[in-house]
């Protein structure tokens, strides 16, 4: 069975290279994912490159093969599922789920998730937006916009907020921009690092460019 520090780096490569239009994933960018020192990153990659888990290109960076992408998609549903069940079930607020979820998703078993997923109806999405795999291991990826990248005139619903840090998450909270809520963009002022919304049609808003582009949205219309 795969040590968490294992399912770590895959989980993390996995992401990146979601969000990435690259083959490879930088090592400066996986060492900052998982936390450590660029050479401790490299030597953990090496040994994950022996098992045939990743294809590592010293000067280029590191890529999953078939059978990395399969663990580290399955280590990303329990993630999430436990990031939704911790939320729906437990009550725990959005902002915190995360950390919980990290300690958490290398201890649930196989049995206990599939008791998850049946207790919360087979979520599509966990408290966050982020889509979480089915059982076989599909994950569904839909075209997202940045908030930042948007015009003025146009209605997005919001989908996906990717910064887990709690003060954010808070933030995003008390401002009502949680997934699910649709908003009017009334300008972006690129020069001046601001974007003005409308929140559900009711109240305007200026948040920094920078915030903006933390948050996805689908584009209505």
């Amino acid at each position: 069975m795969p040590s968490s520090t294992v399912e770590d780096y895959l989980k993390q490569i996995f992401i990146l290279q979601q969000n990435s239009s690259r083959d490879l994933v930088l090592m400066g960018k996986l060492a900052e994912a998982v936390g450590v020192t660029p050479g401790a990153a490299t030597a953990m990659v090496k040994a994950l490159a022996d098992s045939g888990l990743l294809v590592y290109e010293p000067r280029g960076g590191v890529r999953l093969s078939a059978s990395g992408e399969q663990l580290a998609v399955h280590v990303l549903r329990r993630h999430r599922l436990i990031e939704l069940f911790l939320v729906e079930v437990l009550g725990l607020d959005w902002s915190e789920v995360h950390a919980e979820a990290e300690e958490l998703e290398h201890a649930v078993s196989d049995k206990v998730l599939a008791r998850i997923d049946d207790l919360l109806g087979h979520p599509s999405m966990d408290p966050h937006g982020d889509p979480i795999p089915t059982a076989l291991g599909k994950l569904d990826r839909v075209l997202l916009h940045s908030l930042a990248e948007c015009r003025a005139g146009q209605t997005v619903s919001i989908r996906r907020v990717t910064d887990q840090d709690p003060a954010f998450l808070q933030f995003v909270h008390l401002h009502d921009l949680k997934p699910g809520m649709e908003l009017n963009v009334i300008g972006n002022d690129t020069a001046g690092d601001a974007v003005t919304v409308r929140v559900q049609g009711q109240r305007e808003m200026t948040i920094g460019h920078n915030a903006a582009a933390k948050v996805l949205v689908k584009l209505k219309g």
